[in-house]
């Protein structure tokens, strides 16, 4: 693999080894900016690859928000192109919550901040339909946590999702709703978003996926048919107003989740009030403060 790139200097090793992409930490040689630096694998990477390299620079190049990754440049790359993007020196929340047990404190401010992003890309119109734990960076000396990889990031409010094979489906499918999965005849909008990042908080909670099947049809199936057990009845000490939290995120239809970013934000900071105010989180009728993002028309499910 060739990692020589005039005008940077790269690690030999890279950081990551995707499907499609390698990714590589390095400096940008005329400042010495630490860079992270993304790939296309294949020597002769198709037009498709290319664009969605330029998709995602387009992507983070015009959102400047502050829990987003900085897109710095689009460099030309062998046969394809690189991707230079900030290096603010962070791992991913996978690592942090792989190497030990969060406390509910430490949730509830990666959770808040992260409830806070979605509601900025959302307000954007952007639908990210890939959030999970590999794709959000911490620097836990700074507290920065920032959203990565926009490669099948969406500029719409609505997206039709067509019927394909579980290995071609967009995005990861442990964390996938269940209308990205294409089996629930609906159009996927940012509420797609929501359930992601559902699996997130369960697994930020538990340290396991609400679904543990392996089988990729079987997962699926669990993602359209199969409640999770509720995080508080994995873990006796997750209050059960977080465990519902997460739950509602998690409903197999967008229309019973929240609708909105702030609205999630706002049951979760009452659970850090409480939590600051009485040392414990008390039972609260949650989704009070929430409101429809966006215009949204109801569908009703599988064509009736």
């Amino acid at each position: 693999m060739n990692t020589t790139l005039p005008g940077y200097k790269l690690l030999s090793l890279p950081l990551h080894e995707g499907v499609n992409t390698v990714i590589y930490s390095g400096v940008r040689e005329s400042d010495l900016t630490p860079v992270i630096v993304k790939t296309l694998k294949p020597e002769y990477p198709t037009i498709e690859e290319i664009a969605r390299l330029r998709h995602e620079y387009k992507i983070v190049k015009t959102m400047n928000l502050a829990g987003i990754i900085k897109g710095y440049s689009v460099e030309k790359h062998n046969n394809g192109l690189a991707l230079i993007l900030e290096d603010f020196g962070g791992d991913s929340l996978k690592n942090l919550i792989t190497a030990k047990h969060l406390e509910i404190n430490e949730f509830l401010s990666l959770a808040i901040h992260l409830a806070e992003t979605l509601a900025q890309l959302h307000e954007n119109k952007i639908i990210h339909k890939d959030i999970k734990p590999q794709n959000i960076i911490i620097n836990r000396k700074t507290g920065q946590i920032k959203i990565i990889d926009f490669s099948i990031a969406t500029h719409l409010e609505r997206e039709n999702q067509i019927l394909s094979s579980p290995n071609l489906l967009e995005g990861t499918l442990a964390y996938m709703s269940p209308e990205q999965t294409g089996r629930m005849n609906r159009s996927i909008d940012y509420r797609t978003d929501f359930y992601s990042l559902g699996v997130t908080f369960y697994e930020m909670l538990t340290g396991k996926l609400p679904h543990q099947a392996t089988d990729l049809l079987e997962l699926i199936h669990c993602h359209i048919a199969k409640r999770p057990v509720p995080p508080h009845q994995q873990i006796g000490e997750i209050p059960q107003a977080i465990s519902d939290i997460v739950m509602k995120l998690l409903a197999k239809t967008a229309e019973d989740r929240y609708q909105s970013a702030r609205g999630l934000k706002a049951d979760l900071e009452i659970c850090r009030h409480q939590l600051q105010a009485n040392g414990k989180i008390d039972k609260f009728p949650i989704g009070k403060r929430d409101k429809f993002g966006q215009f949204i028309i109801p569908q009703k499910l599988y064509g009736s």
